[in-house]
């Protein structure tokens, strides 16, 4: 009875344990179902985020911003476009100069350096900006080939004005692809240092975020940014952003004890 007894209680075991591993895996084959439906359904967005930058270019103003890039850019992922990083850095140009801005907003869901090269600096040459960012990169990590790429970067940053901002390659936090980002962020630097570019330290914002940014600042296709993890973006870019608004509007919004060093 005892061995019987062992042997029911064992086999008990088994059939729960396989019952677990079973809810188990189904809530994996349900999450990415969850995710693959979440990558149609922010895929649907890329020509309306599209035409809504195209429409807000259309709007004038006394400061030309002007944005290259990628699907961040687009604001992929965010509640609306406008809660991207360029639209959170648009809003924060506003308040801190006091003025209108318009944004032209170049970026292209899915660019590589070398897309940007061929599609977005034609239109970048047109344009006389006042504030320019750029975040470009990321989409080359997938295949990524260092010499390329070096040349690809070349190109865009031949075409910047001194006053450009450079963001460096987002965090990936997986060990694989972050030896590859590590790579291109070397080779950005080198690039961008030649120029006398100014690169903000993108990775290292998002990194600082730590495993909670990982849960908290994707979203439903676990790749793009939603609105708090665009926010966190724009304060990679915010400090120089804020300079150079200082650099053309020296006076406005200056504390008292600012304008008394100055005076």
């Amino acid at each position: 009875m005892k061995a019987l007894r062992r042997i029911l209680i064992a086999a008990a075991g088994l059939i729960v344990s396989g019952a677990l591993a079973a809810v188990g895996w189904q809530r994996v084959q349900a999450k990415r179902a969850s995710v693959a439906e979440g990558r149609v359904r922010l895929n649907e967005l890329l020509p309306v985020h599209s035409k809504w930058w195209r429409d807000a270019a259309k709007d004038p103003g006394e400061l030309l911003y002007v944005a290259i890039g990628d699907s961040a850019a687009q604001g992929i992922g965010a509640s609306a476009p406008k809660n991207s990083y360029v639209g959170v850095i648009a809003d924060h140009l506003r308040a801190v100069t006091g003025r209108s801005v318009r944004v032209a907003n170049l970026s292209v869901s899915g660019a590589t350096v070398a897309l940007a090269v061929a599609d977005q600096l034609p239109r970048f040459a047109t344009l006389q900006p006042d504030i320019v960012t750029v975040s470009i990169g990321a989409n080359d990590i997938a295949a990524f080939e260092p010499e390329r790429f070096r040349a690809g970067l070349r190109a865009v940053f031949a075409a910047l004005p001194e006053h450009a901002i450079v963001a460096d390659l987002p965090y990936f936090y997986l060990p694989w692809n972050e030896r590859l980002v590590a790579e291109g962020n070397r080779i950005l630097r080198e690039e961008a240092g030649a120029r006398g570019l100014e690169v903000v330290p993108l990775h290292g914002t998002m990194r600082r975020q730590g495993l909670r940014g990982a849960f908290t600042q994707f979203a439903e296709d676990l790749f793009h940014p939603n609105d708090h993890g665009y926010r966190v973006w724009a304060s990679a870019f915010l400090p120089a952003v804020t300079a150079r608004a200082r650099e053309l509007y020296p006076r406005h919004g200056r504390t008292e004890q600012e304008e008394a060093l100055s005076a």
